[in-house]
């Protein structure tokens, strides 16, 4: 099997679309793997690029009539390269996640690449598919998240709103759609932008609890060490609320940023549910999730982590020129 014929067969252009993951999850845990996380993401790709593999696998009868041109129907990779680069990534996969979080990573590890599996082999073509699948990318968030996985439930539950929404659209890739699946992907993608900023919002658990305590220690601090130590805390407390301002916006121009590529063809698709129309709003699902996760990392005050991500977006667009990432 030739690099360029693997390449197209898991979709390598889309592979930077993943890592944004397990570091969404891992923000909103407050890194709990520490800097072994980093790793994290290396683990989802590999469970992504087997289910790439294994799709083409699963789906190669189906493709010697409807897409002849992929790797196996045009004889250029043989089934069984197929099926064993899926299991050998699927094992990489396992075993990073094992070397970075422990018995508490394969935890969430296994399912994540069972529920790869399942779609693949059993799911993909039943009204279960898109639920599968959507469960498959709100667990990989999680699989960032460790043993905290409570703190990483919203932007859990986006992410598998998201590939919801472009997974149900994807079915309409070579016959053409509904208006209905167009118009439920933009509901999908606007619902997972709202929890982005939701999540965000300063206070959104417990922090208006944490505020008023913080103002009654302030003003009897005050009381024993003067007025001078008193603005000092007030100058500090307003530091606190501009910086929480600043991560708000931040989110919300990258959440607006996720709605503007995403939405825009999956409105299209809803206008025009043809195929071409389908294929480029899928493509533009497939690509456009960094922008919601840009928007997830960002809530949790790592705005510069968040602009890198979001700096994947045109590269991956560039590579999707040369290998289709759908």
């Amino acid at each position: 099997m030739k690099a360029r014929d693997a390449a197209e067969l898991v979709r390598l252009p889309a592979v930077l679309t993943i890592p944004g993951d397990s570091l969404a999850g891992g923000a909103a845990a407050g890194w709990p793997y520490g800097k072994r996380g980093w790793a994290m993401p290396a683990a989802s790709a590999c469970f992504y690029l087997a289910g790439m593999a294994l799709n083409d696998y699963a789906d190669r009868e189906l493709d010697a009539v409807e897409r002849p041109e992929r790797p196996i129907p045009s004889g250029r990779v043989r089934p069984g390269e197929a099926l064993a680069l899926a299991s050998g990534l699927t094992g990489a996969g396992l075993g990073i996640a094992a070397a970075v979080g422990g018995r508490a990573a394969l935890r969430i590890a296994v399912p994540v690449a069972a529920a790869a599996w399942t779609y693949d082999l059993v799911a993909k073509d039943t009204p279960a598919g898109p639920a599968v699948m959507a469960s498959a990318r709100g667990l990989d968030v999680l699989l960032g998240a460790g043993g905290r996985p409570r703190r990483a439930v919203l932007p859990a539950c986006a992410v598998a709103g998201h590939t919801l929404g472009v997974t149900t659209l994807s079915r309409g890739e070579v016959h053409g759609g509904s208006r209905r699946s167009g118009m439920a992907a933009l509901a999908t993608t606007a619902s997972a932008a709202t929890a982005a900023v939701v999540a965000a919002l300063p206070g959104r658990h417990t922090g208006r609890r944490a505020g008023r305590a913080a103002a009654l220690g302030r003003s009897r601090h005050a009381a024993v060490t003067g007025p001078a130590c008193a603005t000092r805390h007030g100058a500090a407390a307003t530091g606190r609320v501009d910086a929480a301002r600043r991560v708000t916006a931040a989110t919300a121009a990258f959440a607006a940023t996720y709605v503007g590529t995403v939405g825009r063809a999956q409105a299209r698709a809803a206008r025009n549910p043809d195929a071409a129309t389908v294929r480029t709003a899928t493509g533009a699902g497939v690509r456009g999730v960094i922008g919601l996760q840009a928007a997830l990392v960002a809530g949790t005050g790592a705005i510069g982590l968040a602009a890198g991500l979001l700096a994947a977006g045109p590269v991956a667009r560039l590579a999707s020129k040369v290998v289709s990432p759908t």
